[in-house]
């Protein structure tokens, strides 16, 4: 039974890996074409770096990111705040709110967000994908915040205010460094995301593109080797995140048994 297990796991991870395997090892192919292998070359990864348009991609790509998580992470972590002190009933109903973009299908995201912007007119470009990129990753950041503070006592807020501490003062020398795992966790989450985003870029710019568009564009000319290094590094960029992310959290998990079984 355990070897029928093991041969189960061993296809589905074969079934969902192989063509990234096989894209990497194309990247590094010679050739043109991904039929045949006709030697190892870096000529690819040299071609794409000299490459203006994804490079100007590129910084489009990692600067929304920066931003867009900085913003989220801001405003998803004020927001878990504030949702936290709810009662039970409205804490639910905001619950329940922040989890629709989340199981929101990207297109009706994306579609929905163009629209408002062409009601709107605003022009859809830099600004409105980033725009587009804060808000479907603020709740993100909302669901990574709330679990540590719900861990975090309120007594020690509410001391602080009675010592004569401002609100101000008591959330960010109190509660925010309790909450600092959980923010971090959150500013990787929206970062990773971000990067990744393809179908809400597609629909809220018309004049900018970021990596997962450009590579949309030159896939459809035909598959160009340069997508394989391009796609090979992103890869690899967001497998290191996931990975830092989920050494924090393995990390967080054995502090907080080390202090339950300590108390």
């Amino acid at each position: 039974m355990k070897s029928l297990k093991r041969i189960y796991l061993l296809i589905i991870i074969l079934f969902l890996y192989a063509p990234i395997f096989i894209l990497m090892i194309a990247s590094f192919n010679n050739s043109k074409y991904i039929g045949g292998w006709s030697g190892f070359t870096l000529d690819w990864y040299v071609q794409l770096f000299k490459d203006r348009e994804i490079m100007s991609s590129l910084y489009v790509t990692l600067s929304m990111a920066l931003i867009a998580a900085i913003v989220a992470t801001i405003l998803g972590t004020l927001a878990a705040i504030g949702i936290n002190t709810f009662s039970k009933g409205p804490k639910a109903l905001m619950l329940n709110i922040s989890y629709i973009p989340v199981v929101n299908a990207d297109i009706v995201t994306g579609v929905s967000l163009m629209l408002l912007f062409i009601f709107t007119r605003i022009p859809r470009g830099y600004f409105t994908m980033l725009l587009a990129h804060i808000t479907f990753c603020i709740p993100y950041v909302i669901f990574a915040v709330l679990p540590r503070l719900q861990m975090t006592s309120s007594q020690y807020y509410e001391a602080a205010l009675d010592l004569g501490a401002k609100p101000s003062y008591a959330i960010r020398k109190v509660i925010l460094p309790d909450i600092m795992p959980g923010i971090i966790n959150g500013a990787l989450l929206a970062f990773t995301l971000s990067l990744d985003d393809f179908v809400v870029s597609f629909f809220t710019t018309s004049n900018v593109n970021n990596l997962s568009t450009t590579i949309y564009a030159m896939a459809r000319r035909g598959i160009n080797p340069k997508i394989n290094a391009l796609s090979t590094l992103m890869f690899i960029a967001v497998v290191l995140l996931l990975l830092l992310i989920n050494n924090r959290t393995t990390k967080q998990e054995k502090a907080l048994r080390k202090e339950i079984s300590k108390s």
